[in-house]
Formats: structure tokens, sequence, C-alpha cells
């Protein structure tokens, strides 16, 4: 009986990983979106450095915090894709009157953008490597893990929140989606320390998970963290934020379904 209910939903979080590859294999500008800008990030940013002539230290410094924003791009994109699509091809209807849960949607979205934030880490790893001489794996392969473990945990928290705008406003939470985006350049230290930052901002910062990650993978490069143990913190922080996010993901599909809002959007 246990291992029927587990083939279910297997097979029902499967769907939602099947669709997300479908998208990635019939729409060549997805696949575009998810190669493209991350790589032209790394390479306009890394062209930056070297014009500035930053000493090697600060190049580790920026560049690190670029690709921890691409994983974060990239599979927080992947997540919201699944439901907004389906919002765009007026589909969503037909979708959820399937046998399915937030559960299903987030467990097969997520694990698809666990495979491409990895594929695209990897590029930028190598790439950094040889065009900026940054590697990655100096740090050992077990730290590297855990900083992209901690990275993708916490993509799932942005994506799940886009997943419920969806689900509340429609199209309009790409939107959302974006503004998230920019508030993490802003206030994570994706491009400088946190320490610059007005008091208010810095009180924000220490609130996002990814700022305790890229303190945790940057100690490895000579900088100092501020937290006692940046990793705990992260993926404490990170466990609280998905519980939060996976609740309003599924207020907003509950709510959709009672008033109506699936049909509307789906007309």
């Amino acid at each position: 009986m246990f291992f029927s209910n587990l083939q279910k939903h297997l097979i029902r979080t499967s769907a939602f990983a099947l669709k997300n590859w479908l998208i990635t294999k019939k729409r060549g500008f997805h696949l575009f979106e998810i190669l493209f800008w991350p790589l032209l990030s790394l390479i306009s940013v890394g062209l930056l450095t070297q014009f500035l002539g930053l000493e090697s230290k600060m190049v580790e410094f920026v560049l690190i915090g670029v690709i921890a924003f691409s994983v974060i791009q990239i599979g927080q994109l992947d997540m919201a894709y699944v439901i907004l699509y389906s919002i765009w091809n007026k589909s969503l209807k037909h979708e959820m009157a399937a046998p399915v849960n937030a559960f299903h949607l987030v467990g097969g979205s997520w694990t698809m953008g666990v495979v491409h934030s990895a594929l695209i880490f990897l590029l930028l790893c190598v790439f950094s490597s040889v065009a900026f001489h940054l590697n990655f794996f100096d740090a050992g392969i077990v730290r590297l893990l855990l900083f992209f473990l901690g990275l993708t945990f916490f993509t799932a928290s942005v994506g799940m929140v886009v997943c419920a705008l969806a689900f509340r406003f429609g199209g309009r939470a790409h939107v959302g989606a974006t503004f998230i985006v920019s508030v993490l350049v802003l206030v994570s230290g994706i491009y400088y320390p946190v320490e610059i930052l007005p008091k208010a901002l810095r009180f924000v910062a220490y609130l996002i998970p990814l700022t305790y990650f890229l303190e945790y993978f940057r100690s490895f490069y000579g900088f100092t963290p501020k937290s006692p143990n940046p990793l705990l913190f992260g993926f404490l922080l990170t466990a609280a934020y998905n519980m939060i996010a996976l609740y309003l993901l599924c207020l907003s599909i509950q709510n959709a379904r009672q008033k109506g809002i699936l049909t509307k959007m789906s007309e």
C-alpha cells in the first residue's frame, strides 16, 4: 500500500519535471535564456574587473557572487515557468483538474531547476577558471557541493513565492520574479560586502540565506565571515522560508480553486 501510494506521488511529481523538460526542449529561447544570459553576465563582469585592475582577491569576491546569482536566477525561473506557461497557454485549469497538489508541483519543477542550475554552475565554474583564473574547486568538492545545495534549496523558496503570486495574479507574477531577484542583487552581497549597506538594509541582508551562503564560500578565499556559522544559519533560514513559501503556495492554490481564478486564467 505504501509503495503503491509512493509510486503515484512520484508519477505526479515527474509529470511536472517532464513538462519543464519539454519546455526546455521545444522552446529554444528558454535554453538560450538558461545558457546565454548567465555566461554573458560572467563575461561582462569579469571583463569589468580586469578593466578596473582589481586584485585577484577582489575578482574572486565578485565572480563568486555572479555565479551564485546565476544559480538562483535559473532555478527560480524553471519553477516559475511551469505555472506561467500554463497561464499564458490558457491550460492551467485543465492541469490543476488532475489529482496534483503543491508538493508535486514543487518537487517536479525544482528537480529540473536543480539539473539546469547544476549544468550552468559547472559551465561557469570551468569558464571562470580558464578566463579569469578563479578555480572554484580549490575550496574542495564537499564545500563546493554544500554551497551549491544551499543555493538550490534557497531557490525553492523564491520559486514557490513566484508560483504563489502566479496563482493569485496570473501572468503578471513574472514582474514579481524580477522584483525578488532585483532585491537579492541589491542586499545579498552579490557585488559588494553587505557591510557597506545602510543599517536598515544590512538588517534585511542578514535575513536572506543567500548572504550567509556567500559568506561561507568566500571564507575559503580569504574573506572573514561576519557570522559564526554562516552555513548553518543559511540552511536554517532556508528551511524556515521553504515552509512558509510552501504554505503560501498551498493557500494560493486553494484560493484559486475556490474562487474560480483557475477558470478565469484559462479563458
